[in-house]
């Protein structure tokens, strides 16, 4: 009966030891801070520009990032088409310009680039004639 008692607590100590090595792994995914001082789009959402927490989805990379503006109370899930760990000391964001609207294309945190695919909605935008005779499209730096 000891050595029932004795194993079935062991289990129960491990059981315990994995749950909090769970929770600590879950706490260490890293957030990243950015300031956009401009409206963009991203997953086919206009937001609006302000401070913006970036934070994994899980800690598959591939699963995607949460952008969240508590000011504002936007968030939006971005997907990407692809990802790679590339350690950085700087984050920056990258956009695409169609028209007159900025759709972010891509995300450097301290260990990941991800790449973003071009939102539909751009898609469409590039595909419409530019009134003015100018390009519909080009690159902008990130912050």
């Amino acid at each position: 009966m000891k050595k029932i008692c004795a194993s079935l607590l062991l289990t129960l100590i491990g059981a315990l030891g994995l749950g909090l090595a769970a929770q600590a792994q879950t706490q260490t995914r890293t957030e990243t801070v950015v300031t956009l001082p401009f409206e963009f789009v991203a997953s086919d959402k206009t937001l609006p520009a302000g401070k913006y927490t970036l934070r994994p989805v899980s800690d598959d990379p591939a699963d995607g990032l949460i952008l969240n503006n508590f000011e504002h109370h936007a968030s939006v899930i971005v997907h990407p088409i692809e990802t790679e760990k590339t350690p950085s000391a700087k984050s920056n964001v990258g956009f695409q310009r169609v028209g007159d609207q900025l759709f972010l294309d891509r995300i450097q945190t301290s260990d990941t680039v991800y790449n973003l695919p071009l939102s539909r909605a751009a898609v469409l935008l590039a595909a419409t004639p530019s009134p003015k005779g100018s390009p519909a499209s080009g690159t902008s730096g990130g912050n």
